[in-house]
């Protein structure tokens, strides 16, 4: 799952859409997902490849563990285990993905091998 560096409320959409244009404000994780104003299609062809689904939450909307977890640290991406939620991906790591689905799918990918996880 993936948390962005935005609320998910109509004024939150909005000041991010026209802070991003400003440049006061950026999120690495809606960059990859999203062009201006939609979804962009090499994410949905990349997320539906992966082997488990790829929620999206806001920071004002993400469930109370991975608040919890990310620390106010967006954005993020966590997976839920049997042994309870884990951050995968930080701010970093996703900057580091330049915009790119591709990328943000193998840094996951990455992520996971590297935590020992398995896919179920």
């Amino acid at each position: 799952m993936g948390v962005y560096d935005a609320d998910g409320t109509l004024w939150g959409e909005l000041s991010y859409f026209v802070g991003a244009r400003l440049g006061r404000a950026h999120c690495s994780l809606c960059d990859i997902t999203h062009g201006t104003l939609r979804e962009r299609p090499d994410w949905r062809t990349c997320r539906d490849g992966l082997p488990v689904p790829f929620e999206t939450y806001h920071r004002n909307d993400q469930p109370d563990r991975v608040r919890v977890l990310v620390g106010g640290s967006y954005p993020a991406v966590a997976a839920e285990t049997d042994a309870g939620w884990v951050l995968l991906l930080g701010s970093a790591e996703l900057e580091a993905c330049g915009s790119s689905p591709e990328a943000l799918v193998a840094a996951v990918e990455a992520a996971v091998e590297e935590r020992s996880l398995r896919w179920p």
